[in-house]
């Protein structure tokens, strides 16, 4: 097993890199000891041209994590309601992430931070084990005909060119 790193999300391919993601283990530390969960389901926002991407409306307080450095956690609330966990990708000043959508036995991007626990305390932090969430690599090839391609979920504000665009992958498990 081997931790993911920032050079292993420091590209300008968003959508592939969340292809990547499905079958790699989200690892959470807590005072239980630790959680592993597969990713089933992820969605690409692909830098400030993305529409449904935060960052298309420019570089706020909220968005500041995403022009960072590959490989650090971008959590904001979505409705007022549910915390929600991206992964950012591309190099410094390449705002661009991956939401987290699903994990094994967890759909629903909000269903899997309430139940982790997951909030806006890791916002800007690394995905390192030092920071208590990271990613890791068992080395399970997700084969193609296994993922399911879709446009996104909730981003018809983007305009039909973004919204229909197939950045979301879903791990059909069998």
């Amino acid at each position: 097993m081997r931790q993911l790193v920032e050079e292993d999300f420091r590209s300008e391919d968003t959508p592939r890199l969340a292809r990547f993601l499905l079958g790699k283990v989200l690892t959470l530390k807590s005072g239980h000891g630790l959680a592993r969960y597969s990713i089933t389901e992820v969605e690409a926002y692909d830098g400030p041209n993305d529409l449904a991407c935060h960052a298309s409306r420019g570089r706020t307080k909220r968005t500041e994590p995403m022009f960072a450095s590959a490989a650090a956690w971008y959590v904001y609330l979505c409705y007022g309601i549910h915390e929600l966990l991206n992964l950012t990708t591309g190099p410094v000043g390449y705002p661009a992430a991956i939401l987290i959508r699903g994990l094994d036995g967890i759909v629903g991007p909000g269903r899997l931070t309430k139940k982790l626990g997951i909030d806006r305390r890791f916002n800007g932090l690394t995905a390192s084990p030092e920071t208590g969430l990271w990613i890791e690599d068992r080395g399970i090839a997700v084969a193609n005909g296994d993922v399911e391609t879709t446009p996104r979920i909730g981003v018809d504000y983007a305009g039909e060119d973004w919204a229909n665009r197939p950045y979301r992958f879903v791990w059909r498990k069998e």
